[in-house]
């Protein structure tokens, strides 16, 4: 009964959001054709609107912001005349240039993303296009633990953005990671270098638009930023209909981020819709509930529809790598369809059915890497998290669909991994382990993997 009553609050809490006061929705630019119509799982979703792009309006700046964001955080690479890993520039051209003609204003970066390799190749792309045709968000990166925390270097990144991006002022620029590391590591990075100073002046003087932060971590870093007299312009969160209750990690129940952001009337920007396309990738049983009431929407709609229902929610931001799945995107909000209550309650059902499952709560962020020892990580974890989404994970060698399935993840783990990248080449040095967001025990998880394939391989009786 206390669990259901909880449900109950929850879904209250989550429906009052619904609104239109701080929406305009309309053509931004028109006559653009689209060049493909086919849908990311495959089907056909018809064409791709110009001209009917949710927007939203920051309380504080009065920006127009479209509802979906561009993340710029995994660019497409390619290999250069050495053999090297570079940006795939040419691509990432033309997927920006899609984004801008179809309504998207919003990009966000920093200056780790992509090896390094980001606001270069985003700079690039926007520097094309008027200035006023978009909204640059980039980060003080100093979160990450061989950062180095002084003033001069923090101040010599923030301009290094600017270079790099090629523009004058920042739209949006956030502190990157707050919580991680607790309130010490906060006080070292921002208040006792004279750094978060220096970005409130630059914020008067209007070389930064609108300053905000991100959040993973240790919620008493939340709370007491959030808190300061200081009217932050805008707060980056983890929102997804699993982090609304079940958030793990160094994530914190959407629920109360959101509800504390309102609060303050600080605009929410959304990371994390598809929960690193975990919620793309849904079993059968849970994409059949979806099915039943939307046939034709694909999981990865019903995810970003449920991220930009929220009024508070300025934009939700995806990592688009591909041009069918950014296309896929524009659609969830050309205009947006906001979640019901009936939906709501089905996702709930679907909730219930993803947290007992067998995955592996991996988002493939990247930050585990790169492993001193070779392993992909975060592809080796799609790859078992795909076979599972897939319904075709073994729990006996004596299951009614064992060769098929058998098949299935020992051909497809050897052309999504290469051989010496595979989970039998960890060593369990652990070295990856204090970088997860997620909190996951990556060396055990690894070997639960590798065991799995060994059984398979020398099809054992398990």
């Amino acid at each position: 009964m206390e669990n259901q009553n909880r449900k109950e609050i929850s879904r209250r809490n989550f429906l009052k959001t619904l609104g239109t006061g701080s929406v305009a929705t309309g053509a931004v630019m028109v006559g653009c054709k689209p060049n493909n119509t086919v849908s990311a799982e495959g089907g056909m979703i018809g064409e791709v609107p110009t001209d009917k792009m949710t927007y939203h309006i920051n309380p504080h700046t009065g920006d127009v912001v479209s509802l979906l964001g561009y993340g710029c955080m995994r660019w497409p690479l390619r290999k250069d005349s050495n053999g090297e890993d570079e940006v795939d520039q040419d691509t990432v051209n033309e997927l920006v240039d899609y984004a801008i003609a179809h309504g998207v204003n919003y990009f966000d970066t920093a200056p780790v993303y992509v090896r390094g390799w980001s606001e270069v190749a985003t700079g690039k792309a926007l520097s094309r296009h008027p200035r006023d045709k978009y909204y640059i968000a980039t980060k003080m990166s100093n979160h990450r633990a061989d950062a180095p925390r002084s003033f001069e270097a923090g101040v010599a990144m923030y301009h290094k953005s600017m270079r790099d991006l090629q523009v004058d002022y920042l739209d949006y620029y956030l502190l990157h990671g707050i919580g991680l590391g607790g309130m010490e590591d906060l006080r070292k990075r921002f208040f006792d270098n004279g750094l978060l100073d220096f970005l409130f002046n630059e914020r008067r003087a209007g070389n930064i638009r609108n300053l905000g932060f991100s959040y993973h971590g240790e919620i008493e870093v939340f709370d007491y930023l959030l808190a300061m007299d200081y009217q932050w312009d805008f707060c980056q969160i983890q929102l997804n209909y699993i982090d609304w209750l079940h958030a793990s990690g160094w994530n914190t129940n959407a629920e109360y981020l959101l509800g504390e952001l309102e609060k303050k009337n600080v605009p929410a920007i959304v990371m994390e819709p598809l929960l690193g396309g975990r919620l793309s990738r849904l079993s059968s049983q849970a994409l059949n509930l979806l099915k039943e009431l939307r046939p034709e929407e694909s999981a990865a709609s019903w995810a970003f529809r449920y991220a930009g229902t929220p009024q508070n929610v300025l934009t939700v931001l995806s990592g688009m790598v591909y041009m069918e799945h950014l296309q896929e995107n524009i659609r969830s909000y050309s205009p947006l369809d906001p979640i019901t209550e009936e939906e709501y309650t089905t996702l709930e059902k679907v909730t219930d059915i993803m947290m007992n499952d067998d995955y592996v709560q991996c988002t493939e962020c990247q930050y585990c890497m790169p492993c001193p020892y070779g392993v992909d990580i975060p592809s080796v974890f799609g790859h078992y998290n795909r076979i599972i989404s897939a319904g075709k994970r073994l729990n006996s060698s004596k299951d009614e669909n064992y060769k098929e399935a058998r098949r299935a993840f020992l051909v497809g783990y050897d052309r999504n991994v290469p051989k010496l990248r595979q989970a039998s080449h960890c060593i369990g040095c652990d070295i990856c382990k204090p970088h997860c967001p997620q909190t996951i025990d990556i060396p055990n998880e690894m070997r639960r993997i590798d065991l799995y394939t060994e059984q398979l391989k020398q099809k054992l009786e398990f």
